[in-house]
């Protein structure tokens, strides 16, 4: 059975209908809100970032270069070239001295020659023979010599974060300087959001400010612990020497009266 086909009637009504359709669709579309623009990558972010603070954006990103690498070289300094495991080392040097093979507990020092532990205990075995004043006298003055050396530089980030944080804080001063002095040329109604746009930019200043400083704090806090934990682990392994070097000159000759002693 064919079906039934629409009348006249309802042609023109659906033809009539067509123009009230198109009305209410540009009625719609008016007032749907335009797209929210793209997002900013981060390298995009990061760029904008640094041409929003204005010059003294790049001034800072000088010091925390120069922060970064005084804090790795100090890294890689006491973590790797000045490291040596303390307990083991000093273990070997009592089994040497007590058989009496003080050239070789020498030796054994020799073979870490950047250590600032080995140089120490080194200066005091070269004295082995000499009594006991003259291998506290060349200890004493191998440790004057050479902790200076594990603390150097790190001072420098105490410094480097108060310098940053001034640098951030001329940007500030200047960029509200500039702000203000451009609403004296705008409408009023533009007023507001330069003064917004001028302030937030002005503030970049300060953020990146702040953050270089926390991050030369929180390097500064690492590196004094870990630099002092050495030189007390340098003092105390200086004294055992001492120690253990007027326990052989008072005759005990084994390793097991060492350690009873």
């Amino acid at each position: 059975m064919p079906a039934p086909r629409a009348g006249p009637g309802v042609e023109r009504t659906l033809f009539a209908m067509i123009p009230m359709v198109s009305e209410l669709l540009d009625v719609v579309l008016t007032q749907v809100p335009a797209a929210a623009p793209a997002k900013l990558g981060v390298v995009d972010s990061v760029i904008k970032f640094f041409k929003d603070g204005g010059p003294f954006m790049f001034v800072n990103l000088f010091w925390l270069a120069a922060a970064l690498a005084v804090a790795l070289e100090r890294i890689v300094t006491l973590m790797f070239r000045y490291n040596l495991n303390a307990p083991p080392f000093m273990e070997q040097i009592t089994k040497l001295v007590m058989t009496g093979n003080v050239d070789r507990a020498v030796k054994l020092c020799a073979a870490a020659p950047h250590s600032p532990l080995a140089k120490v205990i080194r200066a005091g075995l070269t004295r082995a023979n000499r009594g006991e004043i003259e291998v506290a006298k060349s200890v004493e003055e191998a440790l004057v010599e050479h902790s200076p050396h594990v603390g150097a530089r790190i001072p420098w980030l105490w410094s480097l974060a108060n310098i940053a944080t001034l640098v951030g804080l001329v940007g500030t001063i200047f960029g509200l300087i500039g702000t203000f002095q451009a609403l004296g040329n705008v409408p009023a109604e533009q007023k507001q959001a330069l003064l917004s746009d001028g302030i937030s930019k002005a503030m970049n200043n300060t953020a990146f400010a702040l953050s270089i400083a926390v991050l030369c704090i929180i390097f500064h806090l690492f590196l004094t612990s870990y630099a002092k934990s050495m030189v007390e682990t340098m003092e105390l392994n200086a004294l055992k020497l001492e120690n253990l070097l007027a326990r052989r000159a008072a005759g005990e000759t084994t390793i097991d009266e060492a350690r009873a002693a």
